[in-house]
């Protein structure tokens, strides 16, 4: 059992680098995640490895010990519907209010091991008529060095493939190797994955027409949440959409967003 002390340093520090809002009943949950990372280590309990954060700071082990609180669950076309309104509204809409040849950016902010960002490319690949021609860049963001070199690969187990993956998708864009499926390198280079952390400045992103930033916020305390939509805000162009998760919403959080058309999806407030 963790000591009230340490469960106290330990909630506060992932809090200052990651934004989790750990509860007092995560006990067993920060056990479970944090002894893989002591036993690499070689650290032989909790309060040795509370003793060694903060004696060293910065450093890898604080890096490994934030990503192991880091939840990285994913799948492809995961929900179903933001992709579908994705191609149904949100595009048209984009490409209607948008001069001939103007490119198209869209980030996903908690971009995991790449299931929701290669999904975004397969769905605009698969519709290239809704863009008109245009070209679109989309940036790939997660707080985890781990998760985005595995999306960079673009390797995925048989389980990986059968989580929501529709056939059409697997026999167009993926490649067999072994046990393993390797989407294509078209699909791959239209991408671009970097380490970002949503609690450090992000202006230098740029600006976006659409930005998913599904299943992290529910991992924030209010005030942190309305942090991170206000700096989202300010890099949405002034008509762009913000797509959350499903137990996500902006209500009572934010000044700068509202709801769209349908449930899901927020746009600036004009």
């Amino acid at each position: 059992m963790i000591a009230p002390a340490e469960f106290e340093f330990l909630r506060r520090f992932l809090k200052e680098k990651s934004g989790l809002a750990l509860t007092d009943d995560k006990h067993y949950l920060l056990e479970t995640r944090l002894d893989p990372v002591m036993r690499k280590a070689a650290i032989p309990n909790v309060a040795q490895l509370v003793a060694a954060l903060r004696e060293r700071g910065t450093s890898p082990l604080a890096e490994a010990v934030t990503e192991a609180m880091t939840t990285n669950e994913s799948l492809f076309f995961r929900d179903k519907r933001p992709f579908e309104q994705l191609a149904s509204l949100i595009l048209p809409g984009i490409v209607s209010r948008r001069p001939p040849g103007q490119p198209l950016r869209i980030w996903c902010a908690a971009a995991s091991t790449g299931q929701e960002p290669y999904s975004i490319a397969m769905l605009l690949r698969d519709n290239e008529r809704l863009l008109g021609g245009r070209r679109v860049e989309i940036i790939a963001t997660d707080l985890s060095g781990e998760v985005i070199d595995r999306a960079k690969e673009g390797l995925y187990t048989q389980f990986e493939v059968q989580r929501g993956l529709p056939v059409q998708y697997l026999l167009k864009c993926f490649n067999q190797e072994g046990d393993m499926w390797r989407i294509n390198a078209d699909i791959r280079s239209m991408v671009r994955f970097s380490r970002l952390n949503l609690l450090q400045p992000f202006g230098h992103l740029g600006q976006f027409d659409i930005v998913f930033c599904r299943n992290v916020l529910i991992y924030f305390d209010a005030p942190t949440k309305s942090d991170v939509l206000s700096r989202i805000a300010s890099v949405m162009a002034p008509d762009a959409y913000l797509v959350l998760g499903g137990a996500e919403s902006v209500l009572g959080l934010s000044t700068e967003l509202v709801p769209g058309s349908q449930h899901g999806f927020y746009i600036r407030k004009n």
